[in-house]
């Protein structure tokens, strides 16, 4: 009897081994798609962030209730804050990548943090969207090469340093402008670098050139120079924590000239800091209007989503998720080559911000701008501007 329930127990066991191995033989696919976001969630620019990281939620929330992608698989968002600093954007992507195991990367936001994150994505073949970071050197190195896996939905700092020049000499008619720059930020040196080549090569005069660091928040010194340098107009192609108390204080100051900049300046904390009437007489280059009829739904969908207005990087983000997911959809895989592929023959994509065609030598989308003037801190449409 003892001897025959050991033979059992024996027989019992061994099925279970069996049973065990082929119930590993055949491990099941995830039924979910995870996407990385490198975003500026605190830190300086935390509104920007927050902005992306709605419209991305926004944007795959609507996917996955649709059904997902290839045949059913959902779509999960995995954020890490880079805190608005380029050595923890390097360590996000890292993590996200390396330890999250995601298929591809949207952000970082501003210009630094993505160029920090690059050569992660480039070293791990990850395939990297930012849809706001317009510095040149994101997608193309200085010696031409192409970062082949990086790409974004806005346009470049070469274009909107061209816009602004050109509509301050032609629609304002100005040619004395004074440019305020943070030194150490590649997109305000980018968009500043252009805007003197093309206002001076069309007979402009820079009164002055001044600097800031990104944090300050005294600016009155550097204002009583510029001043006095007698500029018809200010540039600053900065982000809106700065811009905004610029222009306070420059008012202050009795510098009553129009200010002029870029997309950084995008935010509805801009007439907190500057003061609705400040800003009157302020224009800047944008991506989008949110009064515009193209992007009438998704500003509704925001809004009845978040109780907030989106800004352009918020549509900007959207339409970075929604590029991603058509490139999926294309490729019919998570693949990375396969998804790179389909990411640099995106062609007449219909986003919010525009039709989008990526250039496949640099990876940059071909698409038009808005300038937008300020009116007692209001959002006003000048003007869209074609590539």
């Amino acid at each position: 009897m003892r001897r025959s329930k050991i033979l059992v127990g024996i027989a019992v066991l061994m099925l279970g081994l069996v049973s065990g191995c082929g119930s590993t033989s055949a491990p099941k696919e995830s039924a979910e798609i995870k996407i990385g976001g490198n975003l500026e969630l605190s830190g300086g620019v935390a509104t920007y962030g927050q902005s992306v990281l709605n419209s991305v939620n926004l944007a795959f929330d609507d996917q996955n209730k649709k059904g997902g992608v290839l045949g059913g698989k959902q779509l999960k968002f995995i954020t890490a804050d880079n805190k608005s600093e380029a050595g923890e954007s390097t360590s996000a992507i890292t993590k996200l990548i390396t330890q999250d195991k995601v298929v591809a990367v949207l952000g970082a936001v501003t210009s630094s943090n993505t160029k920090a994150a690059v050569p992660v994505s480039a070293d791990n073949k990850i395939p990297l969207i930012t849809p706001t970071a317009t510095n040149s050197e994101v997608t193309v190195n200085k010696d031409g090469s192409l970062n082949k896996w990086v790409f974004r939905s806005c346009f470049l700092d070469p274009f909107q340093g061209k816009v602004a020049a050109n509509f301050v000499m032609n629609t304002l008619k100005l040619k004395k402008a004074a440019i305020f720059i943070d030194q150490k930020d590649d997109y305000s040196k980018g968009l500043a670098a252009e805007f003197k080549k093309v206002l001076e090569g069309a007979g402009g005069t820079i009164t002055e050139t001044a600097q800031y660091v990104g944090g300050d928040k005294d600016f009155k010194s550097t204002l009583t120079r510029i001043k006095a340098s007698n500029p018809e107009i200010v540039f600053v192609p900065g982000y809106y924590n700065e811009v905004g108390l610029i222009i306070k204080q420059a008012r202050e100051l009795g510098i009553q000239v129009p200010f002029v900049g870029g997309d950084g300046w995008d935010s509805a904390k801009l007439p907190e800091l500057a003061g609705p009437a400040n800003l009157n007489g302020t224009y800047f280059v944008n991506h989008m209007w949110a009064d515009d009829p193209a992007t009438k739904p998704f500003v509704e969908a925001y809004k009845a989503k978040y109780n907030a207005e989106p800004d352009a990087l918020a549509a900007l983000g959207y339409d970075a998720a929604k590029m991603l997911i058509a490139a999926i959809e294309k490729a019919g895989s998570t693949d990375a080559n396969k998804l790179r592929d389909a990411l640099e023959n995106t062609k007449d994509f219909s986003g919010v911000t525009g039709t989008i065609t990526v250039d496949p030598a640099t990876h940059n989308p071909v698409k038009s701008a808005v300038i937008l003037q300020m009116v007692d801190g209001k959002k006003t449409l000048l003007t869209h501007v074609n590539p």
